[in-house]
């Protein structure tokens, strides 16, 4: 259960391994839950950084692998994983299967759980302080949706803004009231960038951001695509970025480079991209694995606005989703960050652009998160927002929560009924299964009868 005191947990598992004489290594599907880790003590590394590197020599004959937020592993990655397992190896998988799912194919953490996998979990919530809150976030992850709405309706959480701008102010005006430990969740990227606008404009409005704007380029993630997508030229754009985690020798990309897409050829699935030198390569997208494609946005920063990074920043040591604030911005895109710890780091946007507004963010990044005071926004019936407005969301995004809810929304009366919404994936087994094709039972009750690890949930 998210908050359930996770992080004390592992270090009491991470002390008693290491007496037993296991070497303790975590990874997670994000740079910010593989952080979190190291906060338990556990040397950690992202799971797709883990994946793409050779397995180093090790001293150990026996090791502990401790992977956090398991359930936004897909089935690919956790493949991969097993695979480079050695006979003496153990695996911790750590998660919340009521929480987000992984964006690429797969549900295996759910999957391995439901197949009889041995399973401890810590079921008492200690991240909110109030108890009614806590009661609240209890009946969520019990998915007793209509009573935890009703109880957040009797404590007066819930405030119904009918039209669009005007929740999106109020929403923007409760923020500016109590700042300092606040954070802003809201489901989808159109909503969570206006909240993020109109609160910069309070802020300078109101004097509390030095020095005039500079309009900054960044690079925002196009989460939408899966890998799947991102093997069809079809879904790229022209003047998009991609990022090459690993390169190719062959096609003359280098591990890490960014290049910008110029021209897209569907017919033969061919896109061109032009490097930094000005050097057109063309490809097929297919051939290439570990890619990031991101948009060029614009931003207006200053002195004191309050930013996260959007990717990991591994020579400073910043993980994804790591908030900090600006210090100090200049013409020429040098910038002085103050990290959340109170560590300092200076660096150029074009050595990374990858920031944005820190005051709002999408339900997604918000998982792993821990604020004070968390304000949902629940936007109406758009098209974009609909799908995205859910129980997952309802758990993760007021569970960020230590003292204080509120939840703004267009139709309270509706409320609950739109935070019941079950849009959990389906596994392709389960598929087959539906449509009347045969499906192997042996192998399921087979693996019921073999533990599979342990998992905290």
């Amino acid at each position: 259960m998210a908050g359930a005191g996770k992080t004390t947990t592992l270090t009491a598992i991470r002390q008693a391994a290491e007496r037993d004489g296991y070497e303790v290594e975590g990874f997670a599907p994000t740079s910010r839950a593989a952080q979190q880790l190291q906060e338990a003590g556990i040397l950690a590394t992202t799971l797709q950084h883990f994946l793409t590197q050779a397995r180093a020599d090790s001293s150990s004959p026996k090791h502990l692998y401790v992977i956090d937020e398991s359930s936004l592993a897909s089935t690919k990655q956790v493949h991969q994983f097993f695979k480079r397992l050695g006979p003496a190896d153990r695996v911790l998988l750590v998660g919340d299967i009521r929480q987000h799912q992984a964006v690429e194919a797969g549900k295996p953490f759910e999957q391995m759980q439901a197949a009889g996998m041995r399973t401890a979990r810590l079921e008492e919530v200690i991240r909110q302080k109030d108890p009614a809150l806590r009661n609240a976030v209890e009946l969520l992850a019990q998915n007793r949706v209509v009573e935890a709405v009703g109880q957040l309706a009797e404590q007066g959480r819930i405030r119904e803004v009918a039209e669009s701008q005007q929740r999106l102010a109020a929403v923007t005006q409760s923020y500016l009231r109590h700042p300092e430990g606040a954070l802003i969740v809201a489901p989808d990227n159109d909503s969570r960038l206006q909240i993020n606008r109109l609160i910069h404009e309070g802020l300078r409005n109101a004097g509390q951001l030095a020095g005039g704007d500079h309009r900054v380029t960044v690079l925002t993630n196009r989460q939408e695509l899966t890998g799947a997508d991102r093997q069809w030229a079809a879904r790229y754009d022209i003047g998009d970025v991609v990022r090459y985690t690993r390169g190719s020798k062959e096609i003359g990309l280098r591990q890490h480079e960014y290049a910008a897409v110029t021209a897209v050829d569907l017919t033969n699935n061919q896109i061109t991209v032009q490097r930094h030198d000005g050097q057109l390569v063309t490809y097929d997208p297919k051939r290439l694995q570990g890619v990031s494609v991101y948009r060029r946005e614009e931003r207006e920063l200053a002195a004191g606005d309050r930013i996260q990074f959007t990717a990991p920043m591994r020579q400073h040591r910043i993980a994804n989703r790591q908030p900090g604030r600006v210090e100090k911005i200049e013409l020429d895109g040098n910038l002085q960050v103050r990290l959340e710890t109170g560590r300092t780091v200076d660096f150029n946007l074009r050595q990374h652009a990858h920031l944005d507004y820190g005051y709002a963010m999408t339900s997604h990044s918000s998982q792993g998160q821990t604020a004070d005071r968390v304000i949902v926004h629940v936007p109406g019936n758009e098209v974009e927002s609909r799908q995205l407005v859910n129980r997952r969301f309802a758990y993760v995004a007021l569970s960020r929560a230590r003292y204080d809810a509120e939840i703004y929304t267009n139709d309270a009366a509706d409320l609950a009924h739109r935070l019941s919404r079950e849009t959990s994936k389906r596994a392709a087994i389960e598929i087959l299964s539906a449509s009347g094709e045969q499906v192997s039972a042996g192998a399921i009750e087979q693996q019921k009868q073999q533990p599979l690890g342990q998992t905290i949930a």
